[in-house]
Protein backbone atom coordinates (compact mmCIF):
# COMPACT_ATOMS: atom_id res chain seq x y z
CA UNK A 1 0.00 0.00 0.00
CA UNK A 2 1.50 3.63 -0.79
CA UNK A 3 1.45 6.38 1.50
CA UNK A 4 -1.43 7.46 -0.06
CA UNK A 5 -3.62 5.23 0.12
CA UNK A 6 -2.77 4.57 3.61
CA UNK A 7 -3.39 7.63 4.96
CA UNK A 8 -6.68 7.51 3.01
CA UNK A 9 -7.61 4.08 5.05
CA UNK A 10 -6.31 5.91 8.51
CA UNK A 11 -8.82 8.92 7.43
CA UNK A 12 -11.53 6.35 6.90
CA UNK A 13 -10.82 4.25 10.01
CA UNK A 14 -11.15 7.47 12.19
CA UNK A 15 -13.88 8.85 14.22
CA UNK A 16 -12.22 11.87 15.41
CA UNK A 17 -9.77 13.57 13.21
CA UNK A 18 -7.74 16.49 14.08
CA UNK A 19 -5.42 18.41 11.52
CA UNK A 20 -2.43 20.90 12.92
CA UNK A 21 -1.40 23.30 10.48
CA UNK A 22 1.89 25.37 10.23
CA UNK A 23 3.88 27.83 7.82
CA UNK A 24 4.06 24.86 5.02
CA UNK A 25 0.42 24.97 4.52
CA UNK A 26 0.17 28.58 3.88
CA UNK A 27 3.33 28.46 1.76
CA UNK A 28 1.65 27.58 -1.24
CA UNK A 29 -0.90 30.58 -1.18
CA UNK A 30 1.84 32.45 -1.65
CA UNK A 31 2.68 33.39 1.42
CA UNK A 32 6.56 33.19 2.60
CA UNK A 33 7.55 31.01 5.21
CA UNK A 34 10.55 32.27 7.60
CA UNK A 35 11.22 28.63 8.91
CA UNK A 36 12.03 26.80 5.13
CA UNK A 37 15.82 26.84 3.72
CA UNK A 38 14.72 29.82 1.44
CA UNK A 39 12.71 31.37 4.29
CA UNK A 40 11.59 35.26 4.02
CA UNK A 41 13.16 35.92 7.33
CA UNK A 42 16.79 34.27 6.59
CA UNK A 43 17.89 37.50 6.95
CA UNK A 44 15.95 39.17 9.60
CA UNK A 45 16.01 37.58 13.38
CA UNK A 46 11.62 37.00 14.05
CA UNK A 47 13.18 37.03 17.53
CA UNK A 48 14.13 40.75 17.17
CA UNK A 49 11.09 41.96 15.33
CA UNK A 50 8.50 39.82 16.31
CA UNK A 51 8.28 40.28 20.24
CA UNK A 52 6.79 42.52 22.98
CA UNK A 53 10.61 44.26 23.83
CA UNK A 54 10.68 45.24 19.99
CA UNK A 55 6.52 46.38 20.18
CA UNK A 56 7.69 48.89 22.88
CA UNK A 57 11.21 49.55 22.34
CA UNK A 58 10.87 49.83 18.42
CA UNK A 59 7.46 50.50 17.30
CA UNK A 60 8.99 51.41 13.86
CA UNK A 61 10.31 48.27 13.19
CA UNK A 62 7.74 46.44 14.46
CA UNK A 63 5.19 48.30 12.60
CA UNK A 64 6.98 48.42 9.40
CA UNK A 65 7.39 44.58 9.90
CA UNK A 66 3.91 43.31 10.24
CA UNK A 67 2.39 46.10 7.63
CA UNK A 68 4.63 44.12 5.38
CA UNK A 69 3.20 40.67 6.08
CA UNK A 70 -0.32 42.26 5.74
CA UNK A 71 0.45 43.96 2.08
CA UNK A 72 1.99 40.49 1.27
CA UNK A 73 -1.43 38.59 2.56
CA UNK A 74 -3.31 40.99 0.55
CA UNK A 75 -1.98 39.14 -2.65
CA UNK A 76 -2.64 35.47 -1.11
CA UNK A 77 -6.07 33.39 -0.62
CA UNK A 78 -6.88 30.16 0.83
CA UNK A 79 -5.67 27.08 -1.69
CA UNK A 80 -7.17 24.23 -2.61
CA UNK A 81 -5.56 22.29 0.04
CA UNK A 82 -7.86 24.64 2.37
CA UNK A 83 -10.99 24.13 0.85
CA UNK A 84 -10.33 20.23 1.19
CA UNK A 85 -10.20 20.39 4.73
CA UNK A 86 -12.92 22.55 4.95
CA UNK A 87 -15.18 19.90 2.83
CA UNK A 88 -13.69 17.08 4.70
CA UNK A 89 -14.80 18.71 7.68
CA UNK A 90 -18.59 19.03 6.10
CA UNK A 91 -18.39 15.27 5.05
CA UNK A 92 -17.55 14.25 9.08
CA UNK A 93 -14.10 13.64 8.11
CA UNK A 94 -11.81 16.22 10.37
CA UNK A 95 -12.79 17.06 13.42
CA UNK A 96 -11.17 20.33 14.13
CA UNK A 97 -8.11 22.25 12.57
CA UNK A 98 -5.67 23.41 14.80
CA UNK A 99 -3.31 26.08 13.04
CA UNK A 100 -0.05 27.42 13.89
CA UNK A 101 -0.87 30.49 10.99
CA UNK A 102 -2.41 33.55 11.85
CA UNK A 103 -3.75 34.22 8.35
CA UNK A 104 -7.29 33.04 8.99
CA UNK A 105 -7.01 31.13 5.17
CA UNK A 106 -8.74 27.93 7.07
CA UNK A 107 -11.76 29.96 8.11
CA UNK A 108 -12.11 31.80 4.65
CA UNK A 109 -11.84 28.22 3.05
CA UNK A 110 -14.96 26.81 4.98
CA UNK A 111 -13.20 25.28 8.03
CA UNK A 112 -16.00 26.01 10.86
CA UNK A 113 -14.02 24.21 13.89
CA UNK A 114 -10.56 26.17 14.00
CA UNK A 115 -8.46 26.76 16.70
CA UNK A 116 -6.13 29.78 15.90
CA UNK A 117 -3.04 29.25 18.32
CA UNK A 118 -0.81 32.17 17.43
CA UNK A 119 -3.59 34.79 17.07
CA UNK A 120 -5.06 36.13 13.87
CA UNK A 121 -3.22 38.99 12.03
CA UNK A 122 -6.02 40.24 10.76
CA UNK A 123 -7.82 41.64 14.11
CA UNK A 124 -6.03 44.35 15.87
CA UNK A 125 -6.23 45.88 20.00
CA UNK A 126 -3.99 47.78 21.95
CA UNK A 127 -1.14 46.68 23.73
CA UNK A 128 -1.77 48.86 26.64
CA UNK A 129 -5.56 48.16 27.24
CA UNK A 130 -6.73 45.48 25.24
CA UNK A 131 -9.41 47.81 23.38
CA UNK A 132 -10.32 46.64 20.17
CA UNK A 133 -8.65 48.47 17.12
CA UNK A 134 -9.50 48.41 13.58
CA UNK A 135 -7.28 48.19 10.28
CA UNK A 136 -7.02 51.90 10.00
CA UNK A 137 -5.85 52.68 13.34
CA UNK A 138 -3.13 50.14 12.95
CA UNK A 139 -2.12 51.89 9.46
CA UNK A 140 -1.89 54.59 10.25
CA UNK A 141 0.14 54.12 13.43
CA UNK A 142 -2.83 55.50 15.53
CA UNK A 143 -2.93 55.52 19.22
CA UNK A 144 -5.79 53.69 21.45
CA UNK A 145 -8.48 56.34 21.26
CA UNK A 146 -8.65 55.08 25.24
CA UNK A 147 -5.76 54.90 26.75
CA UNK A 148 -3.23 56.13 24.12
CA UNK A 149 -1.68 53.40 24.29
CA UNK A 150 0.04 51.26 20.14
CA UNK A 151 -2.11 49.64 18.22
CA UNK A 152 -1.23 45.83 17.40
CA UNK A 153 -2.32 42.89 15.19
CA UNK A 154 -3.99 40.39 17.53
CA UNK A 155 -1.22 37.23 16.61
CA UNK A 156 0.93 36.01 19.51
CA UNK A 157 4.30 37.19 19.99
CA UNK A 158 7.57 35.72 21.05
CA UNK A 159 7.89 35.15 24.58
CA UNK A 160 3.62 35.51 25.03
CA UNK A 161 0.74 32.87 26.09
CA UNK A 162 -0.82 31.26 23.63
CA UNK A 163 -4.75 32.12 23.50
CA UNK A 164 -5.92 29.62 26.48
CA UNK A 165 -8.93 28.59 24.74
CA UNK A 166 -7.61 28.01 21.81
CA UNK A 167 -4.91 25.95 23.38
CA UNK A 168 -7.55 24.44 25.51
CA UNK A 169 -10.05 23.23 22.72
CA UNK A 170 -6.92 21.73 20.77
CA UNK A 171 -5.58 19.90 23.49
CA UNK A 172 -8.78 18.65 24.08
CA UNK A 173 -9.49 17.60 20.35
CA UNK A 174 -6.04 15.53 20.35
CA UNK A 175 -6.33 13.61 23.38
CA UNK A 176 -9.67 11.95 22.20
CA UNK A 177 -8.18 11.72 18.34
CA UNK A 178 -8.09 8.64 16.25
CA UNK A 179 -6.22 10.28 13.96
CA UNK A 180 -3.51 13.94 13.97
CA UNK A 181 -2.59 14.53 10.90
CA UNK A 182 0.13 17.09 10.90
CA UNK A 183 0.73 19.55 7.99
CA UNK A 184 3.33 22.17 6.80
CA UNK A 185 5.24 22.91 10.43
CA UNK A 186 8.47 21.77 11.85
CA UNK A 187 6.95 21.45 14.52
CA UNK A 188 10.29 23.72 16.39
CA UNK A 189 7.65 26.25 18.30
CA UNK A 190 7.08 25.31 21.62
CA UNK A 191 4.39 24.65 23.09
CA UNK A 192 2.54 23.55 19.92
CA UNK A 193 5.48 21.39 18.76
CA UNK A 194 4.27 18.88 22.02
CA UNK A 195 0.47 18.47 20.85
CA UNK A 196 1.51 15.68 18.23
CA UNK A 197 2.47 13.92 21.06
CA UNK A 198 -0.19 14.06 23.43
CA UNK A 199 -2.65 11.63 21.43
CA UNK A 200 -2.94 7.99 21.76
CA UNK A 201 -4.13 8.08 18.51
CA UNK A 202 -2.53 7.62 14.80
CA UNK A 203 0.27 10.28 13.84
CA UNK A 204 0.72 11.38 10.05
CA UNK A 205 3.55 14.06 9.07
CA UNK A 206 3.28 15.90 5.41
CA UNK A 207 5.64 18.47 4.71
CA UNK A 208 7.97 19.44 2.03
CA UNK A 209 10.97 18.99 4.41
CA UNK A 210 11.39 15.91 6.71
CA UNK A 211 14.13 15.60 8.88
CA UNK A 212 14.80 12.98 11.75
CA UNK A 213 13.35 14.94 14.47
CA UNK A 214 10.00 13.76 12.65
CA UNK A 215 10.40 9.84 13.46
CA UNK A 216 8.11 9.22 15.98
CA UNK A 217 5.52 9.55 13.23
CA UNK A 218 3.36 6.62 12.60
CA UNK A 219 2.93 8.05 8.79
CA UNK A 220 5.66 10.04 6.81
CA UNK A 221 4.66 11.78 3.84
CA UNK A 222 7.52 14.14 1.91
CA UNK A 223 5.97 16.22 -0.64
CA UNK A 224 3.50 19.33 -1.21
CA UNK A 225 0.49 19.98 1.46
CA UNK A 226 -1.79 20.82 -1.76
CA UNK A 227 -0.88 18.02 -3.83
CA UNK A 228 -0.89 15.34 -1.10
CA UNK A 229 -4.61 16.29 0.14
CA UNK A 230 -5.84 16.32 -3.21
CA UNK A 231 -4.64 13.17 -3.84
CA UNK A 232 -6.15 11.17 -1.19
CA UNK A 233 -9.54 13.39 -1.56
CA UNK A 234 -9.69 11.46 -5.35
CA UNK A 235 -10.04 8.87 -3.12
CA UNK A 236 -12.95 9.69 -1.33
CA UNK A 237 -14.67 10.91 -4.42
Amino acid sequence: MNKIDQLYQELMDSNHTVVLTGAGMSVESGIPDFRSKSGWWKNIDPLTVATVDALEEDYDLFHEFYSTRLQTLGDCKPHDGHRILAKWEQKNLVHEVATQNVDEFHMMAGSKQVDQLHGSIRTFRCHQCGSSASFEQFKNKESCSICNGQIRPNVVLFGEMLPEHAWNSALHHIERADLVIVIGTSLKVYPVSQLPQMTQGKTVYINKEVNDHHSFFDLIIEGSAKEILLAVDQLIR
